[in-house]
């Protein structure tokens, strides 16, 4: 580390809910600035006022919450304009920028425009945009510490970016220096969508004669079904979703931790203060991940193995009112049954949905013994005999005889062990279910 203190950020922009990329992106720079003992900041670059969605700044923060990532600063871009101004303004004056009055081009490949350099760079304007004056014939380079690599561009293929709007407003390229420098960020971690920009950056930090912070690019998360990166139209990408789905934030967080980082040893469990305490900035991995939703469901799944009886049945009430109707004990039981079974909470809602709704049973998935393996079942419960007694009597395949009596039960194949279920469920309801199928 080249700084007295380690200050890192996060700053996303309030155009909607937080998705996996960002929640890396966002804890890697909570781990390395808590790992040094340094600060981590939430910045919220609401410039693009026209992107913005409403509320997307308060689910921002009540989702980062949620995974215990807590910031110990906190700013607005809209709030810091005549900051921007300013810079600018300075830029100008030393030549390091100029007014343009062009209209806008929206044609861009990558982040560079298709005239590099811009007509009004000469004509010495003392109004419009500000345009940042690109030198020719020079080389900008860093040292990304995520890719641990030197990365160059020539000067000559960099383009005249827009620094300050007509209105007044910043663009990214502009607040983002101005911010990182005015706030001591001292290691920037971003998306790989932003490696094109990163000339333009720099040219800015120099310009501003301030010291470039350390630059990390975090690789692209794949998705396992196109090999792509996962992307907001074709996949699951939502934070938010996850956790409604039934992921558990700490498994959630745990998985990510992996997606592009790995520590020295072969660990793979980390509350959130292991996470910082073992957390190693040369622990980046230089290849794409995958984002394996197996793997996902294992981590999940193990998470909530670890959950006491009481804190999980409080999950599944939240969950699902009709559970939350069933006496106390009869939930803590049914928790207890399918606590070892499930990798989501919302797995609840099917593989014990038979203790509060009665199925409607498909006699097709039954076996064709059926209505002999039910009246040998319900003569045997109602007198209290064992289900293991009625298969050999009869000479039953136990499997064949169990399963008839799970479907008819519980309308499915696939249910906690039946005899537990039974219990849970009572004699009255069994023999009720059972005698309807027959």
């Amino acid at each position: 580390m080249n700084q007295n203190k380690v200050r890192t950020r996060f700053a996303p922009s309030p155009t909607g809910f937080l998705h996996i990329g960002g929640l890396r992106t966002a804890l890697y720079a909570y781990l390395l600035a808590k790992h040094e003992g340094g600060d981590f900041i939430l910045r919220i670059e609401d410039t693009d006022q026209k992107r913005e969605v409403e509320g997307a700044t308060e689910a921002l923060q009540e989702t980062l919450k949620k995974f215990g990532l807590i910031w110990d600063e906190f700013y607005k871009q809209s709030e810091r304009l005549e900051k921007y101004k300013s810079a600018a303004e300075k830029l100008v004056r030393e030549s390091y920028a100029f007014y343009c009055n062009c209209k806008p081009k929206n044609a861009k490949v990558e982040g560079f425009s298709k005239e590099l350099r811009d007509p009004c760079r000469d004509k010495k304007l003392t109004s419009g945009a500000i345009k940042l004056r690109v030198p020719d014939g020079q080389i900008v380079r860093y040292h990304d510490f995520v890719h641990k690599k030197e990365i160059s561009w020539k000067t000559d293929e960099v383009y005249d970016a827009t620094l300050l709007k007509s209105d007044g407003f910043p663009t990214y390229h502009l607040a983002v220096v101005v911010d990182d420098t005015d706030m001591k960020i001292s290691h920037i971690i971003r998306g790989h969508d932003w490696l094109p920009s990163t000339p333009i950056h720099l040219l800015v930090f120099d310009y501003l004669v301030s010291k470039r912070p350390e630059i990390g690019h975090l690789t692209d998360i794949l998705s396992t079904e196109t090999g792509k990166k996962l992307s907001k139209r074709r996949d699951s990408v939502f934070v938010e979703q996850f956790l409604e789905e039934g992921y558990l934030s700490e498994a959630l967080l745990n998985f990510v931790l992996l997606l592009g980082w790995a520590p020295k040893n072969n660990k793979e469990m980390f509350t959130l203060t292991e996470m910082v305490k073992s957390f190693d900035i040369n622990g980046f991995q230089d290849a794409n991940p995958k984002f394996f939703r197996d793997k996902l469901d294992w981590f999940n799944g193990q998470y909530i193995r670890q959950l006491k009886v009481g804190d999980l049945n409080s999950k599944f009430q939240t969950l699902n009112s009709k559970f939350k109707a069933l006496k106390t004990e009869t939930q803590i039981e049914i928790t207890k049954l399918v606590k070892d079974r499930i990798s989501k909470l919302t797995d609840i809602n099917t593989l014990a949905k038979f203790f509060w709704e009665t199925p409607e049973v498909d006699k097709s998935l039954l076996g064709n013994n059926y209505k002999l393996h039910l009246a040998k079942a319900i003569e045997a419960i109602e007198n209290d005999k064992d289900l293991m007694e009625v298969v050999k009597e009869n000479n039953f395949k136990t499997g064949d005889f169990f399963m008839d009596l799970r479907i008819a039960i519980t309308g499915s194949k696939f249910t906690p062990p039946i005899n537990e279920s039974i219990e849970i469920l009572g004699k009255d309801e069994t023999l009720k279910r059972l005698k309807k199928v027959i």
